[in-house]
């Protein structure tokens, strides 16, 4: 997690290649970057299902990037991150009192995570300064360093989905100073976990993993036709026309629980007397099912729209394009890990 949130352009004078891995639950996304200066060129992407084999999967996905270090995430109960404010000092004292001040902040022993820190402000009043902690817990670290490099692969980045997303996110929707001032939010619904970040001014000042996602959906309609997993995943993804109102209507009563964990979240960083959140970006392959928009909207009553995590990114002529558009809203950690140097 070294220089998290390190700016795109820094270090990239020299052309280089770059692969994100985003190794999810349910598939595994891979997106390949030719990085120049403060261009960035889409070569490759692909998406397998990850629920088999991981690790034929992985060197299957892989195999064309023989020889290209990658980098990966990780997310869920095992990795954390805080925004907390610090006495102002500079990078090396805030790594020396990193581990001493990172044991208030976050519900692991110090001991027993990787840990690292990032300074996103360092004008707040009282000599004050935000700083992100991203703690990792070593042993899910491992597993994954051993995945990868039991391929031959080199890990060059490991780092956090939700920094991943903030990444991309910023990259292709750069903040404007001269904009209304208003948070925005950023919600990956993925198969398993929803990630969920706030940012202000293209600062991230919260972010939460949140366990209510596309499986929580599956299991309602599996529930309401008594179906197993399996099927009510085929049933939710291809809606037969006289079954739709009963699939939406099991969606919507799993969306009503997110969006109150959602609600919880913003009015939390609200009370912190923040900008309050003015709209939400989607991404993730969860939130693709029709009316999903819509019914976001109506529970939280805040505006909604999708994002392209290749709307700045030059796609290279030998890409399917059709393919990418009908896939691009889960490659946003992909793409977000892609872009990050190392």
């Amino acid at each position: 997690m070294k220089n998290i949130l390190a700016k795109i352009k820094e270090g990239l004078s020299k052309e280089k290649f770059s692969v994100g891995v985003d190794i999810g639950t349910s598939q595994v996304k891979v997106v390949k970057l030719k990085i120049n200066k403060d261009q960035a060129d889409l070569c490759a992407f692909s998406l397998e299902p990850s629920k088999f084999d991981l690790g034929a999967v992985l060197s299957k996905i892989l195999e064309p990037h023989l020889g290209i270090g990658v980098n990966i995430s990780v997310s869920g109960q095992q990795s954390i991150i805080r925004y907390v404010n610090f006495p102002r000092m500079n990078n090396y004292e805030l790594k020396q009192a990193l581990k001493f001040e990172a044991q208030k902040h976050i519900p692991f022993s110090v001991a027993e995570v990787n840990l690292d820190g990032y300074i996103l402000k360092d004008d707040l009043p009282d000599n004050k300064m935000l700083v992100m902690i991203a703690a990792v817990k070593k042993e899910l670290v491992n597993q994954r360093l051993k995945l990868i490099e039991g391929l031959e692969y080199r890990v060059n980045v490991i780092d956090i989905d939700s920094i991943a997303l903030v990444n991309a996110f910023n990259f292709n929707n750069p903040f404007e100073a001269e904009e209304d001032h208003k948070a925005i939010a950023l919600l990956n619904i993925g198969f398993s976990v929803t990630n969920l970040n706030i940012l202000d001014g293209g600062i991230p000042r919260l972010s939460r993993d949140m366990h209510i996602a596309g499986n929580t959906f599956t299991q309602k309609i599996a529930d309401i036709f008594g179906l197993d997993f399996a099927n009510a995943e085929a049933l939710k993804i291809n809606p037969e026309p006289d079954k739709l109102n009963k699939i939406k209507a099991g969606i919507e009563s799993a969306l009503a629980n997110l969006a109150g964990e959602v609600r919880t979240s913003f009015d939390y960083y609200e009370s912190q007397g923040s900008s309050s959140v003015a709209k939400i970006f989607l991404s993730g392959g969860s939130t693709k099912f029709s009316g999903l928009k819509d019914m976001l909207e109506h529970f939280l009553n805040i505006a909604v729209e999708y994002w392209d995590p290749f709307k700045k990114i030059k796609i290279s002529a030998d890409i399917d394009r059709e393919k990418l558009k009908g896939l691009q809203s889960e490659f946003a950690v992909a793409v977000g890990l892609a872009l990050r140097s190392n």
